[in-house]
C-alpha cells in the first residue's frame, strides 16, 4: 500500500512541531470478498437450485450454480420401462411443461417405428402444446413481477392459469400431468364442448394479457429493475446452448418449429419474437409476445382441425421398434427438448437421453451474473427460465 508521510505541526509524540501523518495515497480501502449461498430454496431460483456467490462489496465476481438435488435419474429409469410407460415419467421433470414432454417422446417412438399419427391427432397435439406453452409462460410472467415486488401479477397469471388447466382437464383428465399421448396418436379424442371453450379462452386471455402490459411492460420501476441489466449477446447465448426466449431475447431467432418443423407447425403462420439487447427486460417482453403466438397458433387450429381418428389403427400390445437410433427436436416451453432414442428391437429402450432447455439456460448463470450489482441478482434470475428438475432429471 502506498503511504505518504508528511510533517505536520502539533502532533504527538516527538514535542510540539514534531509527526507524522498517514495518507492513502488515491486507493481505496482494501475489501475481503465475501461468499454468500442464495437457495438451495429461494424464491427467485424456481426449485431446488444454489448458487454460490462471492462478493466484492456489493458486486458479484463470481457465480457457481450447485445443481443435482433434485436428481431423479429419468434417462435411466426410462431404460426400465417401456415405450408407453416412459411417456408417464417423461411429463415430470419439467412440471410445468408437461405435455411438450411427453409429446417428443412419443415422437421419437414413432419415428423408430415407421408409424405417423392421424392428421386429427396431429392437430389436436399442436393445440394442447400451445395451450401448455401459454401455460408455463404465464407463471414465469407472473413470479418474475412478483419478485420484483409487484404481486398483483402473480394472481392475474394464476387466474388465467385455472382456466388453462380447466381446460386440458377437460380432455386428459389431470391439470398438471396430462399423460394425454399416445405413441401413435391419443388417448382420446377431445370432449363435446372442447373447442368451443378454448375459443373462448383465446378472447378472454387475450384481452387479460394487457392487464400484464400495463402493470410490468409500461411500467417505469419495472423497466428501472430490468432494461439493460443482465445483458446476454446473442454468440455467447449460441456458445453457452441456450435456447428458447433466452435466446430469442438475445436477437437469435432459432425455433425448431420454424427451421425442422414437426407436427402441422408448417401449416400455420406465427412469428418468433425477438429482443435487442439480451437484457432481463426484453427477456420478459418476447416471454409475453410468444404467449400472443401460440394464442394466434391456436386459432388456425380451431380452424383447421380436421375429423377422423386420433389413433392409426389397432396397436400392437408390446411396442416393439426395430433396431436403430433417432434424435427429434421439439421446441418446448423453456426451449428446444432434444431425444436421443436407441432400439436393439426390445420392448425397452436400450438408451435414452434427453438435451432439456433449462440446463443450458442455467449454465450461463456465472457469465450473466459476474459483474452485476446483488440489488440486481433477482432481476437477473428471475429472467432465466428454468425449472430445476429440468435441470437435474
Amino acid at each position: 500500500m502506498a503511504v505518504t508521510e508528511l510533517p505536520t505541526a502539533g502532533m504527538l509524540p516527538g514535542g510540539p512541531g514534531e509527526g507524522v501523518q498517514v495518507v492513502i495515497a488515491g486507493e481505496e480501502l482494501p475489501t475481503q470478498e465475501m461468499t454468500l449461498s442464495i437457495g438451495p430454496q429461494h424464491p427467485s431460483t424456481h426449485g431446488v437450485l444454489r448458487v454460490v456467490l462471492t462478493l466484492d462489496g456489493e458486486r458479484i465476481d463470481t457465480a457457481t450454480p450447485v445443481i443435482g438435488y433434485m436428481h431423479r435419474a429419468f434417462d435411466k429409469l426410462s431404460e426400465a420401462r417401456d415405450y408407453r410407460q416412459i411417456i408417464a415419467l417423461s411429463n415430470r421433470h419439467d412440471w410445468l411443461s408437461a405435455f411438450g414432454n411427453e409429446l417428443g417422446v412419443a415422437l421419437a417412438t414413432e419415428r423408430l417405428m415407421g408409424i405417423e399419427a392421424p392428421e386429427r391427432a396431429q392437430w389436436i397435439r399442436m393445440l394442447m402444446a400451445e395451450w401448455n406453452r401459454v401455460l408455463n409462460h404465464l407463471m414465469f410472467l407472473g413470479s418474475f413481477g412478483l419478485e420484483l415486488g409487484a404481486m398483483t401479477p402473480m394472481f392475474y397469471a394464476f387466474r388465467e392459469r385455472e382456466d388453462i388447466q380447466t381446460l386440458m382437464e377437460m380432455a386428459t383428465g389431470a391439470r398438471m400431468h396430462f399423460t394425454y399421448c399416445r405413441v401413435g396418436g391419443l388417448k382420446e379424442d377431445l370432449p363435446k364442448g372442447f373447442l368451443q371453450y378454448s375459443e373462448v379462452l383465446v378472447k378472454r386471455i387475450r384481452h387479460r394479457l394487457l392487464d400484464y402490459e400495463g402493470l410490468l411492460l409500461g411500467n417505469e420501476i419495472f423497466k428501472k429493475r430490468t432494461v439493460g441489466i443482465g445483458v446476454l449477446p446473442g454468440e455467447v447465448a449460441k456458445s453457452y446452448g441456450v435456447t428458447g426466449p433466452i435466446l430469442h431475447a438475445s436477437g437469435v431467432a432459432e425455433d425448431s418449429r420454424k427451421t425442422e418443423p414437426y407436427l402441422k407447425y408448417s401449416e400455420v403462420d406465427f412469428e418468433v419474437p425477438v429482443g435487442e439487447h439480451g437484457d432481463s427486460f426484453d427477456r420478459f417482453n418476447v416471454l409475453y409476445h410468444r404467449i400472443e403466438q401460440s394464442l394466434r397458433i391456436i386459432e388456425q387450429v380451431h380452424a383447421k382441425l380436421p375429423a377422423g381418428p386420433i389413433m392409426p389403427g389397432k396397436m400392437p400390445k408390446y411396442l416393439k421398434p426395430p433396431e436403430g437410433w433417432t434424435y427429434v427436436r421439439t421446441e418446448n416451453s423453456l426451449g428446444e427438448t432434444g431425444y436421443y432414442l436407441v432400439s436393439r428391437g426390445d420392448t425397452k429402450p436400450w438408451r435414452l437421453k434427453m438435451r432439456t432447455p433449462s440446463f443450458h439456460n442455467v449454465s450461463m448463470i456465472p457469465y450473466l451474473l459476474k459483474g452485476v450489482l446483488l440489488p440486481d441478482l433477482i432481476a437477473v434470475l428471475g429472467s432465466v427460465f428454468f425449472v430445476v428438475g429440468d435441470v437435474d432429471r
